[in-house]
């Protein structure tokens, strides 16, 4: 038998069509229940809970071993703090316990049973109405708030903005985290990565032939507004003091350099298009994003967001940016 913890924080709901719910965190593997939670499921006293377990042990339904498990549970009592070893029994155990109650409830679960069993054999899967509302209000509210990070008047499609929030879905963006700045400052990837003002007036400049030759750009796509522009730009991300890099991290290279391109308008067309293109063509130098689940509608989302956003929110944006990147890794 497996040995743990159990705190006394276990929700059990009994729902008219039959269906059980019940929320008991152990490492993520299962849910578990004492007898006498599993007597209160199906509204039965602990006997009977303990009659049907024997039996299913000994018929061989059940390995004991691979479904019981002995548990120190907390409780309070009064003011003193009182840990007990009882025998905790996982999923398995209370739904061949409620196939044998006979109850109300009992033949309530295994009408619902029953019907999820047939839905999954002849459909070939089962649907959680429950959790699918409940991740649908979570990626509801997370569209929001994206949206709401946007600047009035922000010219962003609402397809664009769902793209950009499956980029973040794996961090679930909140607006607390963005007004309280405490997105991440820092980012992960350590390794350093060459960039040069050569290689990324290179590599711009295979951006500037190929949307030409589609025509959608001009001569002056790309054009530095003064000579020495990217230079700078360049020199900003890749500065250092005392041989130390002012941002340590590729993650947050890339990000200024979005940023920088973005906002400093360097170029006399395309600051925005060159701004995406230099972002993504770092990422890919620094192999730290693949960079498929960049989607254009996304990447567009997000240029927009940096370019339209308050100069005095630059932080903020930065932070958002590695959110992206650090979360996408995951």
């Amino acid at each position: 038998m497996k040995k743990g913890v159990m705190q006394n924080d276990m929700v059990i709901y009994q729902a008219k069509s039959g269906a059980l719910e019940l929320r008991q965190d152990l490492e993520k593997e299962t849910i578990w229940a004492t007898q006498g939670e599993m007597a209160r499921i199906f509204g039965v006293n602990p006997q009977a809970v303990t009659r049907h377990l024997q039996h299913i042990y000994k018929e061989k339904e059940l390995s004991k071993k691979a479904t019981c498990s002995k548990m120190e549970q907390v409780q309070i009592e009064g003011k003193r703090r009182v840990r007990r070893t009882v025998e905790a029994y996982n999923l398995d155990a209370i739904i061949a316990v409620g196939y044998r109650i006979n109850s109300v409830v009992g033949t309530k679960f295994r009408q619902w049973a029953t019907k999820m069993l047939r839905q999954h054999i002849t459909d070939g899967y089962t649907i959680n109405k429950a959790r699918i509302v409940s991740h649908y209000q979570q990626f509801i509210e997370a569209t929001k708030n994206i949206q709401q990070l946007l600047p009035d008047g922000a010219t962003i499609d609402t397809s664009d903005v769902l793209e950009l929030v499956n980029l973040f879905a794996d961090t679930w963006l909140s607006l607390e985290a963005y007004d309280k700045n405490v997105l991440p400052t820092k980012g992960t990837t350590k390794k350093r990565v060459e960039l040069t003002a050569e290689t990324l007036a290179a590599s711009l400049a295979e951006l500037k032939v190929m949307l030409t030759q589609k025509g959608e750009a001009t001569e002056l796509f790309g054009a530095e507004r003064a000579a020495g522009s990217v230079v700078g730009i360049v020199g900003n991300v890749m500065q250092s003091f005392g041989g130390k890099d002012l941002y340590e991290t590729a993650e947050e290279k890339a990000a200024h350099l979005l940023y920088f391109i973005v906002k400093n308008h360097p170029f006399t067309d395309g600051n925005k298009r060159n701004g995406a293109y230099a972002f993504v063509w770092f990422l890919h130098q620094a192999r730290i994003l693949d960079t498929k689940r960049l989607t254009p509608p996304a990447l567009t989302a997000l240029t927009i967001l940096v370019a339209e956003s308050n100069p005095r929110d630059k932080e903020k944006i930065i932070h958002l940016v590695l959110t992206l990147l650090l979360g996408a890794k995951k």
